[in-house]
């Protein structure tokens, strides 16, 4: 097999002008222990309290311990096909949950969604399932 330098430098070439330099920034995570609805995650260096964390297999979690070199997590789902290694993605958003008179006598997960079996709850409010209470003279008020 004879290469010739112009063929191997016309291969060069067009590699050179076929390459991208995109730079891919990801704040995803892997999760680094898990059990008893808990789940330890490395990686998430811009997670949020309460944030709403994304598991394989639709299954969801919400940030709860924020330390230096790991995020504590509570698995809002089963926890047993969640396994070490897994990829953990953020969402952005803190964990909110449905509210309203839709949800008199309907039954829901961790959520919000229903779990009864009645179809989707149709209601555009949402509140954050973490929410300051009130304080004592606010509450004697009502």
């Amino acid at each position: 097999m004879n290469l010739r330098p112009e063929e191997i430098s016309a291969v060069i070439r067009e590699q050179i002008k076929q390459y991208k330099n995109e730079l891919e920034i990801s704040n995803f995570g892997t999760v680094i222990q898990v059990g008893d609805g808990i789940a330890r995650i490395y990686g998430l260096d811009q997670c949020m309290a309460g944030e709403l964390l994304e598991f394989p297999n639709d299954i969801y979690g919400m940030a709860l311990n924020l330390e230096e070199d790991n995020v504590g997590t509570v698995i809002l789902g089963p926890d047993n096909e969640i396994k070490e290694g897994d990829v953990v993605k953020p969402t952005g958003r803190v964990v909110e949950v449905p509210v309203g008179p839709e949800l008199i006598g309907r039954v829901v997960n961790a959520l919000g969604q229903p779990i009864d079996g009645k179809g989707p709850i149709s209601t555009t409010k949402m509140r954050p399932i973490e929410n300051r209470a009130p304080g004592v003279l606010q509450a004697k008020e009502s």
